[in-house]
């Protein structure tokens, strides 16, 4: 790891904040990497207490990469709702796919948790990190927040490029020591980290990385959603789906109920082709279908 006085003090810092906060998280109870990669997709921008508890439920409903690529898309979508972006759960359905077809396992290697659909550096060392005990850099937002706030005290703007080293050089290199392994460390870290948000300013917001989450209420963002809820909705109907006319009456109604401008048909088929270019929905016989 180097002989540098700073980091070691700040890792010994870590290490001590981390086994005064350690939080006992269902999905830390469990070393398959499956389980694991659902837990940090779920817990990409949504809060712990809503996780938990639709992790438990998703890893029943779907307990293995073979079952989740098994199950219709629209059902993977249903159970999604409530949980972020559509996107991250059609990704999660593809990605099971890629992995069924190769033999149910998951992968070990970086380079091959990062050839699968949606998932990303640090969702690829989480998933190494909490699975197989493995060092990788897994800088996310808590993470970012606590070398900011501990390392970077008066600075703005820090670059994950500043701090990138500096979480590559802070990760044990082995399991040798079980108090102070790849995972143990990186659990300190989100830990201290989800602390530090809670009691401070948040120190991320000092990372030039920082985005301000546009305003999703009235977004583009909220009707496409609300859309594909209405589809997920008309599966049990005898025809499976709605028409665009039908499904732009029901889009009016729930915006004219929040004191917003109705869409046109031609605006809602625009959005239904958006989707559908995206795997969410598909059109037969002029019914739209989740």
């Amino acid at each position: 790891m180097g002989e540098d006085p700073t980091l070691e003090s700040f890792r010994r810092l870590v290490l001590a904040r981390g086994a005064e906060l350690y939080r006992d998280l269902p999905w830390r109870r469990t070393r398959d990497p499956y389980q694991v990669w659902i837990s940090e997709v779920m817990l990409q921008q949504t809060q712990v207490t809503r996780v938990d508890g639709r992790w438990q439920r998703w890893v029943e409903l779907f307990p293995t990469p073979d079952a989740l690529a098994a199950a219709d898309s629209a059902d993977v979508l249903e159970e999604w709702q409530g949980m972020g972006y559509n996107r991250r759960a059609l990704s999660l359905w593809k990605a099971a796919g890629m992995v069924s077809a190769r033999g149910g396992q998951m992968p070990r290697a970086y380079a091959d948790l990062l050839a699968l659909p949606g998932i990303g550096p640090a969702t690829a060392a989480g998933i190494r990190a909490f699975s197989y005990n493995l060092p990788g850099v897994y800088l996310e937002t808590n993470v970012r927040s606590v070398f900011i706030h501990e390392l970077y005290p008066d600075a703005v703007d820090v670059t994950d490029r500043e701090l990138l080293p500096l979480v590559e050089r802070s990760c044990p290199m082995d399991d040798s020591d079980p108090n102070d392994d790849p995972r143990t460390w990186y659990y300190a870290l989100l830990d201290y980290g989800a602390y530090l948000k809670r009691t401070l300013p948040n120190p991320s917001r000092r990372s030039a990385s920082h985005v301000r989450q546009s305003k999703f209420e009235g977004s583009h963002r909220q009707k496409r959603a609300e859309v594909v809820r209405i589809l997920l909705a008309h599966r049990t109907d005898t025809r499976g789906g709605a028409s665009a006319a039908a499904i732009a009456d029901e889009l009016g109604e729930r915006e004219e109920r929040r004191g917003r401008t109705c869409l046109s048909v031609a605006d809602v088929e625009s959005i239904l082709g958006e989707l559908a270019k995206e795997g969410f929905c598909r059109l037969r016989d002029g019914i739209w279908l989740a």
